[in-house]
């Protein structure tokens, strides 16, 4: 009868250290509870945004940040914070706009960013180009189309 009941306190023990460490892991994991509604300000480093999305009067497709590769958001956060970029001297270089695929601006209006792309033996075909006016486009095929990116989504 002693045995049983040690078998017992034990399993007990080991049911409460098992799902205690699974809601600490799942506290630590920094998820978000549920999403917050559109008029509650925004937190993190998205920019609170209070009307359309930069750039998305240039007609090209808008595409949440959240639904480009996890590299991209890499990207953003980098140019946010000023660096370092994995391309020092690729990154954050003037972007010429050649194909005339974003809105015609003066020279030195853009800039461009590597966006890493997994397995590639060199940068890869992905940037994001950020504008004055707080523009972010990307591109997945080495300028040959863009979106425009809302990083707030």
């Amino acid at each position: 009868m002693f045995n049983r009941r040690r078998i017992t306190a034990a399993l007990i023990g080991l049911i409460v250290l098992v799902v205690g460490g699974w809601l600490v892991k799942d506290a630590m994991s920094g998820s978000d509870p549920a999403p917050a509604p559109p008029s509650a300000p925004a937190t993190g480093n998205a920019p609170v945004r209070t009307g359309p999305v930069a750039g998305a009067d240039s007609g090209l497709p808008v595409k949440p940040l959240s639904g480009l590769p996890p590299q991209a958001a890499d990207t953003w956060r980098l140019i946010q914070a000023g660096g370092p970029f994995p391309y020092p001297r690729n990154d954050g270089v003037v972007f010429g706009n050649r194909e005339k695929l974003l809105p015609a601006k003066p020279s030195g209006y853009y800039h461009e960013y590597t966006v890493k792309t997994p397995g590639s033996a060199d940068r890869g075909a992905r940037r994001l180009v950020t504008g004055d006016a707080k523009e972010l486009y990307y591109t997945e095929d080495h300028y040959g189309s863009f979106v425009v990116v809302d990083p707030g989504r």
